[in-house]
């Protein structure tokens, strides 16, 4: 008997939920919160864009945790997370999106691999 994956459901920006489905994005950054503390290689994840019914499954390859985004920039390249921006602009979106405290929960670079 096979276990069922673990499904996940995660809005994303548009710009970013297009980078993922072209396969442009392989790591996407989050913060440890509670719920996304026992993510693991094996489960998928659906990617939607709020309000709207477009969605995008990735299946996770990989979560590796790093203190802070800064450090999880350098230690996974910046190409793979957004290749469209460098590191200082990638930096600046992320911290835009997370305030200190959230940053401070710590930061998860999750590999991801298209679905399908």
């Amino acid at each position: 008997m096979s276990s069922t994956p673990c499904v996940r459901e995660l809005n994303l920006y548009r710009k970013y939920f297009d980078l993922v489905a072209a396969g442009a994005k392989t790591i996407e950054v989050r913060v440890k919160y509670s719920h996304l503390a026992d993510l693991a290689a094996g489960d998928v994840i659906r990617f939607r864009i709020k309000g709207t019914d477009d969605t995008c499954e990735v299946e996770v390859r990989r979560v590796t945790e790093y203190p802070d985004f800064g450090a999880l920039l350098d230690g996974e390249g910046t190409s793979r997370i957004n290749p469209t921006a460098t590191r200082d602009e990638q930096l600046a979106k992320i911290r835009a999106i997370y305030p200190p405290e959230k940053e401070g929960l710590g930061a998860l670079a999750i590999e991801i691999g298209l679905l399908g």
